[in-house]
């Protein structure tokens, strides 16, 4: 996996433009907003740990690994959106550790709607990466016409596919 979805514009190995793979624009946006919205639901339940805190040992702790599990999820959004190499790897990281994350508060109220999400979201998030990671890099590989042969118009092709059948 060399990117977390191809860029816009590549290069290939003649210093020509190449296009993107159709529906990578659509694929990276929703990796993104998938990874917004996981930062989002780490922010849920950072605050739902303060409300219902009644130590502020272990609360602060919580809350410290929510914020900078959300800060990394947000850093790894902007890093896939700007097709960095890194991104791809720590976007799938973040899908695996989602659902074990979620698992660590046992699913019971208050966190059963954030946690229930975010298992389902990294578990989505993952297949998403992975069923998209050999799609990196797609080039235009229409053949061009041998050295020193004309490009054959379509009326002229046409009739030379006539010619060649009636033989």
């Amino acid at each position: 996996m060399n990117t977390c979805l191809p860029r816009v514009g590549t290069t290939d190995a003649e210093g020509g433009k190449t296009e993107p793979a159709t529906g990578t624009q659509t694929v990276r946006r929703l990796i993104v907003l998938m990874l917004f919205t996981a930062a989002a639901l780490d922010l849920t339940r950072c605050g739902l740990v303060m409300a219902s805190a009644r130590h502020p040992g272990p609360t602060a702790g919580l809350v410290a690994a929510g914020l900078a599990a959300a800060a990394l999820t947000a850093r790894t959004a902007r890093g896939c959106r700007a097709g960095r190499r890194w991104a791809g790897w720590a976007a799938v990281l973040i899908g695996l550790a989602s659902a074990p994350q979620a698992a660590a508060s046992g699913f019971r109220s208050p966190y059963l709607i954030p946690d229930t999400a975010t298992a389902a979201l990294g578990i989505l998030l993952a297949v998403t990466i992975l069923a998209t990671a050999g799609r990196t890099d797609r080039r235009d590989t229409t053949p061009e016409n041998p050295p020193g042969q004309e490009a054959m118009t379509s009326n002229e092709g046409r009739s030379a596919a006539i010619g060649s059948s009636a033989h």
